[in-house]
């Protein structure tokens, strides 16, 4: 068996007007992210370490923000199209480990609803998919509560 690593980082500005998404859910929060899709973080932090794992390039490469069938779209759908995208390599998911980076809201109660639903979207197990939240202790644009950040190392399995 074959097996490669990947990983992904990612950004986005918080701003009003939006809603939250973080991990293919929806959060309850004075602000949502801002970019050309919803904008999880968290999601385009785990497409980008995929398709670093299976050498495909980056999400931006595959989904770019100048396509209009992009506009809004759903991260999970992203993602979805992430994972058949390393399928056609010959490759699946073993395991992702992610950390996202925020000063408020609190991520801790939402990980297990995170894990199922980013699981279920990739076919694999929730025990499979870890995800840790840390603030920055009120340093850099994460601490001023201006973003978001998240990484994501990952797993993947080929024949």
């Amino acid at each position: 068996m074959k097996i490669r690593v990947g990983f992904g980082y990612d950004v986005h500005r918080l701003t009003e007007g939006r809603d939250l998404w973080l991990g293919g859910i929806r959060l309850d929060h004075t602000k949502g992210l801002l970019g050309h899709s919803d904008a999880d973080v968290l999601i385009h932090a785990i497409c980008d370490a995929l398709l670093g794992a299976a050498n495909m390039r980056d999400i931006g490469y595959h989904f770019p923000d100048t396509a209009g069938e992009y506009a809004g779209i759903d991260s999970k759908i992203l993602l979805r199209k992430t994972v058949e995208l390393i399928a056609g390599k010959g490759y699946v998911v073993g395991n992702i480990d992610a950390t996202v980076c925020a000063e408020r809201p609190k991520l801790n109660p939402h990980i297990p609803e995170m894990q199922r639903v980013l699981a279920s979207v990739m076919g694999i197990e929730p025990d499979d998919v870890s995800i840790k939240a840390t603030t920055t202790e009120k340093l850099g644009f994460t601490g001023r509560e201006e973003g978001i950040s998240a990484y994501a190392t990952v797993l993947i399995e080929g024949r």
